[in-house]
C-alpha cells in the first residue's frame, strides 16, 4: 500500500478559523496533517502542542496521487492561514 503524509506546525489560523467534524470552528496555533493512502487524502489539524486531533470538515477527500497530496496540503495551510471557517478545498481545486 502507498501512503504519505504531510504535517506542518505553528499555522496561525485566520480570522474564523477553521471548521472541524467534531467540535466545530477552531482557531488559534494550529498543526496541520494530512495523510494520504492510495486515493484518498484525510486532513486534521489541532492547536498546537496539544494531543487531540480533529478532522477539518470536508476530509476526507479523493487525491489520485503522493503528489496530488503535497499540493493538497499546501491548499489546506493556505486556506487555514485565510480563515473564514476553512474546509477542506474541493478535489478540482488542487492540482
Amino acid at each position: 500500500m502507498n501512503w504519505a503524509s504531510w504535517t506542518t506546525l505553528g499555522v496561525f489560523a485566520g480570522t474564523g478559523g477553521v471548521r472541524t467534524e467534531e467540535i466545530g470552528v477552531v482557531s488559534g496555533d494550529l498543526t496541520v496533517h494530512t495523510t494520504w493512502t492510495e486515493e484518498l487524502a484525510e486532513v486534521a489539524v489541532q492547536y498546537s502542542g496539544a494531543s487531540d486531533w480533529f478532522t477539518l470538515a470536508g476530509s476526507p477527500v479523493p487525491c489520485p496521487s503522493e503528489e496530488a497530496s503535497r499540493s493538497l496540503h499546501q491548499s489546506v495551510v493556505e486556506a487555514v492561514r485565510a480563515g473564514g471557517g476553512a474546509t477542506v478545498p474541493a478535489p478540482h481545486t488542487v492540482e
